[in-house]
């Protein structure tokens, strides 16, 4: 009898379990086709959502592939904190803080901070050259050097065109450092009145260090608005090492970083390889900005064989600049964080 018991009650088990997981296959099914329980496409939940937003709001393909590589490397570097948190490190929550004002940053840098970007330089004063093309950059002095330069005839179209590149460079160069500058302040502000005298120390350090990024940011754009100055108005030299505003940028910041001649000369040959990723990249931005427009042409038409086969072209397209854009801003993120660690070094000796 207690056999007959047990084989029964065993049999309704397996029935059960396995009514449960076909249920609970159908309602996945159906999460799946509703678009729900679809799989993360980020394991840390905040910028998870931030990418569904981003999705939502229609961002450009090619804003959509920055602000991925953006969330990969804040995500690397959170679940890096969680493991040093754990380990007891960041006692006094300095690199926590780092990485808020990070993500602040990359929601206000993609339209997502709930603030109307006010961020742009606003001028009421007459301009000396064109409007038609002369608004392009936001900035009455970067405008003022672009036309100068274009109605130069020192350049040829190749060399407009890196031109260009350059003062683009600087104009979002300009944006972001607002962008950190408002972060800074409304966090200060924040904070301002919860401050115990036990944190005082701590929070005024902190403070301290945020200023002093701000001064360094402030010095290279500075001192990247004297190398366009005089490119408008001297032209490209022969003996130009690179043709990349960031490759630049990161050559010239290592110039002043008081490297020996072997360093710099090794860092010259990482460079080189490090510009050429740059270049494919920005191929492939195109590239993909190309597909969208082609593929946007081809459901208009409503051809659904051709949809299907451009689709396919985008999404491939899609996830390779993304990869592509990932690992070149950590390569540039590991140069920038090598570049001042040797310059420190040298500084310090």
């Amino acid at each position: 009898m207690t056999l007959l018991r047990f084989v029964v009650v065993a049999a309704w088990c397996f029935v059960a379990g396995a009514t449960a997981g076909k249920y609970s296959r159908e309602m996945n099914d159906a999460k799946l086709a509703s678009g729900e329980g679809k799989a993360l496409e980020f394991r840390i939940a905040k910028l998870d959502q931030v990418w569904g937003k981003a999705i939502r709001m229609q961002l450009s393909p090619v804003r959509l592939s920055e602000l991925h590589s953006d969330l990969k490397i804040q995500e690397k570097d959170e679940l890096q904190w969680k493991k040093m948190k754990v380990e007891g490190l960041d006692e006094n929550g300095e690199k926590e803080a780092q990485l808020r004002r990070n993500f602040n940053v990359i929601l206000a840098k993609y339209g997502m901070d709930g603030k109307r970007d006010t961020r742009s330089l606003e001028s009421n004063s007459l301009k000396d050259h064109e409007t038609k093309e002369g608004d392009m950059f936001d900035d009455p002095r970067l405008d003022k050097l672009w036309n100068k330069a274009k109605n130069s005839g020192k350049f040829s179209e190749e060399e407009m065109l890196s031109l260009r590149r350059e003062f683009q460079h600087h104009k979002d160069k300009i944006h972001e450092y607002n962008i950190v500058m408002d972060t800074v302040s409304r966090t200060e502000e924040v904070h301002k009145n919860v401050i115990s005298p036990l944190e005082g120390d701590v929070k005024e350090h902190a403070v301290h260090q945020k200023h002093t990024e701000l001064k360094l940011k402030m010095r290279d754009l500075n001192q990247g608005f004297e190398r366009l100055r005089k490119l408008s108005h001297e032209g490209f030299s022969e003996d130009s090492e690179f043709r990349e505003p960031r490759v630049i940028e990161l050559w010239e910041s290592a110039k002043r970083s008081n490297l020996t001649e072997d360093e710099l000369d090794s860092l010259k040959e990482e460079l080189r390889h490090f510009e050429t990723k740059v270049e494919k990249h920005s191929h492939y931005q195109e590239q993909l900005e190309l597909s969208h427009q082609k593929l946007l042409h081809v459901e208009a038409l409503g051809d659904s064989e051709h949809i299907q086969k451009n689709k396919d072209k985008y999404n491939t397209l899609s996830e390779k600049t993304r990869e592509m854009g990932y690992k070149m801003k950590k390569h540039m993120q590991d140069l920038t964080n090598k570049i001042s660690r040797q310059g420190l070094n040298h500084n310090e000796l």
